[in-house]
């Protein structure tokens, strides 16, 4: 089988810098696709944790006056990574978040920066440096939305495009007076072009002009185009019809592997679980919890958001105290939650920890150590955190949108019956549902012979990469036969 080369396009990737879900999917997949015949090499902007870990990387290109200076082209290797890196100091040597400054505001040239990103990629697809010249190109998110725009409008040989949406939300809408310094043509503002509601839409162009669009689970490939989930963009999506599908993500089995994990306590695995135990009490240590084996500890790592649910769970946190259980929560964003929980902390002492922020080894003890790890997300295109928890046989207890109603088997009475149960879904999504599901599982609970065979049903579930690596390969095939032909 012939080994085909993509080029990866990613705004962040694990384990250089990541921010979000994007850096992990973007930091596995090219080591699941080399299974596949699938050779990745990934470009990213050169922020100085990307620049701080090249080790004598070569220069392949420069740019004169990139968007306002010079830039170069790397080639390099980290991490176990095929990299390009856009070394472009105006644009993206600066400290702290890729895309917010210190004070959590956008950066005010984003559209310039990411536009950059997005023209780099289309002059390497049309041949920049021969040598590299990928056969598709993979854009991820609207940070490479424009890839695809700058292809179409050089009018030079074009290969296959493919855009991946992991957040509807994130769409990249800027002022259509951009549209010059963008070095985009008149005729891009258009409705089937970048135009958008009056505005350039980065996503927007990305899903007009790509060969194909794919979506990190079919269900929310199904929600994306209907007029509630689809957030604007429903109609364009419905009208590319058959180009548009829906893969579900993996995670990165050897970096979430409980009996290897040297994050956590004490390493275990199906066979010897006692490990968790051990585990459950330095998290509880850890967190200023209670030292006990008994409670039900609801595990979070999340984002403080509204689209994550954590105001639902905030409500009904008096439900999950009730029943016996305890609270261990790693997140931040939004400050009224993020007050929330942390007053809960305080009035509930022993009950509810939480560290505000994100600490990597932290989310590895939770998973580890807790019983359940709560996901009640109003919409969630994949997750990673409940694929995590059925790895490490934490339960997940889960809204039934996205991808979180694909991954997890409701422990409804059948599934209990035929036993393949891995946690609990529910839905709506709102708060009465969310407390019937919290009872559902303290109930859940104190039956351990089916809590235990619920746990192994979810560590014996395929979470890998290799399904979705295999469809990707697929995808990009069919995308190189039909080019050629």
């Amino acid at each position: 089988m012939m080994t085909l080369k993509v080029l990866a396009v990613v705004s962040e990737i694990y384990p250089l810098v990541k921010t979000g879900g994007l850096a992990d999917v973007a930091g596995a997949l090219p080591g699941a696709l080399a299974t596949e015949d699938i050779a990745v090499t990934t470009l990213i902007p050169g922020y100085p944790a990307v620049m701080a870990e090249l080790k004598k990387p070569e220069v392949v290109h420069t740019f004169p006056g990139l968007f306002g200076h010079d830039a170069r082209l790397l080639k390099a290797h980290a991490k176990g990574l095929d990299l390009l890196v856009l070394d472009a100091p105006h644009l993206f040597n600066r400290p702290g978040n890729p895309y917010v400054d210190g004070d959590g505001r956008d950066w005010m040239d984003n559209p310039l920066r990411f536009a950059a990103l997005s023209r780099v990629a289309a002059e390497i697809g049309q041949g920049l440096v021969p040598r590299l010249t990928p056969d598709v190109i993979h854009a991820h998110d609207w940070q490479t939305g424009l890839t695809a725009a700058y292809m179409r409008y050089d009018e030079r040989v074009a290969i296959p495009t493919v855009m991946t949406v992991h957040n509807l939300a994130f769409q990249g809408q800027y002022g259509r007076d951009l549209l010059p310094a963008l070095g985009l043509p008149a005729r891009a503002y258009a409705v089937d072009g970048v135009e958008y509601y009056g505005t350039i839409g980065f996503l927007k162009a990305g899903l007009q002009l790509s060969d194909r669009i794919t979506t990190v689970s079919p269900t929310y490939a199904a929600e994306i185009r209907t007029g509630e989930g689809g957030m604007g963009l429903d109609g364009l999506l419905r009208s590319r019809g058959n180009a548009v599908s829906g893969i579900l993500n993996g995670i990165d089995t050897a970096v979430w592997n409980p009996a290897t994990d040297t994050s956590i306590a004490a390493p275990y695995d199906l066979a010897k679980m006692a490990g968790r135990a051990v585990n459950k009490k330095a998290l509880q240590q850890r967190l200023g919890l209670d030292v006990d084996p008994n409670a039900l500890i609801f595990g979070v790592v999340s984002r403080l958001s509204w689209q994550k649910g954590l105001d639902l769970l905030l409500d009904r946190l008096p439900v999950i105290l009730g029943s016996g259980g305890q609270l261990a929560l790693l997140g931040s964003g939004e400050p009224w939650l993020a007050n929330g929980f942390g007053g809960a902390t305080t009035l509930h002492r022993g009950r509810v920890g939480m560290i505000n922020g994100y600490d990597e080894g932290l989310a590895h003890l939770i998973q580890a150590g807790s019983d359940v790890i709560l996901v009640p997300s109003r919409f969630e295109p994949c997750g990673l955190t409940q694929l995590c928890a059925l790895r490490y046989g934490a339960l997940p207890l889960v809204s039934r949108v996205g991808g979180l109603a694909d991954t997890v088997i409701d422990a409804n009475e059948v599934a209990l019956a035929a036993g393949v149960g891995t946690g609990v879904q529910f839905n709506p999504v709102n708060g009465d549902a969310l407390e019937s599901a919290i009872l559902r599982t303290a109930n859940l609970w104190r039956d351990r012979p089916a809590w235990k065979r619920m746990q192994k049903n979810a560590m014996k579930t395929d979470v890998s990469w290799t399904r979705p690596a295999a469809a990707y390969a697929r995808l990009y095939r069919e995308l190189v036969a039909g080019h050629a032909g």
